[in-house]
């Protein structure tokens, strides 16, 4: 060997020590993670903990008897746990409604059964009503006027029916390392000024408009299509604040059934039909709440950790994918943490959210309460609050915004994770990827930088907070089960549960003990148009 290479040889033997090339010693967090793998994999509770749910309790529409059942047996099993501080907080909401039965059928020209559901908060009807069909597609106020004089005693079907549509693409889907790499791309961010104003002539509020024209012109009842076929039904309703309810007694019929009642009006059948809806509002208690509790940690000064999903559903069915697996993911890592049997270094906080389904107004209220506040004006209607509140400047913060280390969401349905969403801010790439590292052998390594919207983290990335949503693998969720008649246990996987379950608990005791914290974004601002000469539109006067 010449000498240049021995002088070479020896010099990358001083810098190079022969220990730094070997794995990174393992740490008390490692062996930690390792117990909870074991825990959620080989004793998970997780699908038991789901039947009681959704099958003993059921669907748990925001403020409804079955809602507020429900996060009472949430507190109590939190409890069992050894969780503290187990507690609801209370926001501003609305009207309960409880639903008991219903029934519809068509009587002329043939007796069948109809496949619907109420518009949550509907009124109730007086017994069974009868009428005739009137397809009366209205979709705007100017329309009226062709109307009057010619629903008087009517079932009005209010939706065109369009034509039917068969899907394409497949129902159920798990994502590809090509589907999940796909989502690793910046969205450059977009602002009109324009459209951050409120609207006045939102369709928001048009149902409860037309639902007042159609009563005081004698209509008794109205209905309106499915948004799918293949016999989904939904029943999503917004018009649940005292004295803005609908007027008339109001359901959704599955498109088949619509369709069908539609075609034999256009024919001249005259078909009439029966329907019953045994509801009853609440006025009781017009606010809503949150479920909160938490693992206290070491370090009083150390801030906190989250882990949230929405307890809310919707009423067709049992609510298991939207939100249950969310909420049960979010209770068994608790569980699966508790377990270890010793104090994280900050506080782990667990959050079961009310309202989601309005417009996140749970979460958004427990961030009012905590981290911030925004100069909202009097009377906002709640779900256009979901748009003007992201555009309400300035940001304020409160004592408690530097306190929350991160917040991880679970909100698309049962699949497994594949990884994190970092909703834009490249910066918590790296120590993300840390965190994810024990579970990349289960397919839940990846951070992308793409956002997504449409649940509880999305106001805290609106301030500036280190809130996450979990990549997951689609399954039947998009197609068929959210938000439908479809939505139970039959359509919850174990196995993705299981998965779930560890990886929360598993990130959240990673976030809790490091001695590094995310990155966060700086506090909002209001933007600049992104397009500085778009000329506005005039003024309607």
């Amino acid at each position: 060997m010449k000498r240049h290479l021995l002088l070479a040889a020896a010099l990358t033997a001083l810098t190079f020590p022969a220990f730094s090339l070997a794995a990174p010693a393992a740490t008390s967090e490692d062996a930690d993670v390792a117990r909870i793998i074991d825990e959620g994999m080989n004793h998970s509770q997780a699908m038991l903990t789901a039947s009681a749910l959704m099958d003993r309790i059921g669907p748990r529409l925001t403020n409804s008897d079955a809602h507020r059942r429900a996060q009472q047996w949430a507190m109590d099993v939190l409890r069992s746990y050894g969780l503290q501080n187990v507690h609801q907080e209370a926001f501003d909401f609305g009207l309960g409604w409880n639903l008991a039965s219903y029934s519809a059928s068509m009587t002329a020209p043939r007796p069948i059964q109809l496949t619907v559901i109420p518009v949550a908060w509907s009124p109730p009807t007086s017994g069974t009503l009868h009428g005739g069909i009137v397809v009366a597609p209205i979709t705007k106020e100017s329309q009226f006027a062709q109307w009057k004089g010619k629903l008087a005693g009517k079932i009005v079907l209010i939706s065109m029916p369009g034509e039917t549509a068969e899907p394409k693409d497949s129902f159920f889907k798990r994502l590809s390392e090509a589907d999940v790499n796909a989502l690793d791309t910046y969205n450059i961010p977009e602002f009109d000024p324009e459209k951050a104003r409120p609207n006045p002539d939102s369709p928001r509020f048009f149902q409860r408009k037309l639902s007042e024209f159609l009563k005081a012109e004698g209509a008794i009842a109205m209905v309106k299509m499915a948004y799918r076929d293949g016999k989904l039904v939904s029943g999503e309703g917004y018009d649940y604040q005292p004295g803005k309810t609908l007027a008339l007694p109001t359901m959704e019929m599955a498109q088949e059934d619509y369709r069908r009642l539609v075609r034999l009006s256009v024919t001249g059948a005259n078909p009439e039909m029966d329907m019953a809806i045994n509801a009853s509002f609440d006025d009781k208690n017009l606010k809503a709440s949150n479920v909160i509790a938490e693992i206290p940690g070491s370090d009083p000064k150390a801030g906190y950790v989250m882990a949230g999903g929405h307890f809310d559903s919707w009423i067709a069915a049992d609510g298991a994918t939207d939100n249950g697996a969310g909420s049960i993911t979010v209770m068994e890592a608790a569980r699966l943490i508790m377990k270890l049997g010793i104090k994280p270094k900050r506080t782990i906080r667990f959050a079961l959210w009310g309202g989601e389904e309005q417009g996140l107004l749970g979460s958004r209220a427990y961030i009012e309460q905590h981290f911030v506040s925004r100069p909202m004006p009097a009377g906002t209607d709640p779900f256009e609050a979901y748009t003007q509140w992201r555009n309400a400047w300035p940001i304020t913060v409160k004592p408690e915004y530097k306190e929350l280390k991160a917040y991880f969401n679970m909100d698309n349905g049962s699949g497994r994770f594949h990884g994190l969403y970092a909703e834009g801010n490249v910066g918590v790439t790296t120590l993300l990827s840390q965190w994810l590292a024990p579970f990349k052998a289960m397919g839940a390594g990846h951070v992308v930088a793409r956002k997504t919207g449409g649940t509880d983290h999305v106001f805290m990335q609106a301030v500036g907070l280190p809130g996450y949503q979990f990549i997951q693998d689609p399954l039947d969720y998009g197609s068929r089960v959210h938000h439908s008649s479809l939505d139970t246990l039959d359509h919850m996987r174990g196995d993705d549960m299981r998965q779930a379950s560890v990886v929360m608990a598993g990130m959240l005791w990673e976030a809790a003990n490091s001695d590094k914290e995310l990155p966060r974004q700086p506090l909002p601002t209001k933007p600049d148009a992104t397009d500085p000469f778009k000329v506005a539109e005039p003024t309607a006067h």
